[in-house]
């Protein structure tokens, strides 16, 4: 994740992300003048946000994946990781292994 910087910043995920803030203030409000019917709708609008940032994404507007490469998923282990253990954890290890 080094080389990752963009945060999904992405015209895919502004207008469903802008479309879901709008649904839920709508749903808000409705909840405080207790539109049950508006409320439904602000849920309503929220999942059209959700659809319209998948469908964005589909059309090549979204974040691209990444390419898999044969070193995806290995993590790599610092030199002095793969090193023998010192200290009190080493002089417990020899221990357990004397008896």
């Amino acid at each position: 994740m080094a080389g990752h910087s963009d945060h999904g910043n992405t015209p895919a995920a502004w207008t469903g992300v802008i479309i879901m803030i709008i649904g839920a203030g709508v749903g808000g409000y409705l909840t405080i003048q207790q539109q049950w019917l508006g409320i439904a709708a602000g849920l309503g609008i929220m999942l059209l946000g959700l659809v319209v940032g998948l469908v964005m994404r589909a059309m090549g507007l979204g974040k691209q994946p990444e390419a898999a490469s044969p070193a995806a998923g290995r993590v790599s282990v610092p030199a002095q990781a793969k090193a023998a253990p010192s200290g009190a954890a080493a002089e417990r290890k020899r221990a357990v292994a004397g008896k």
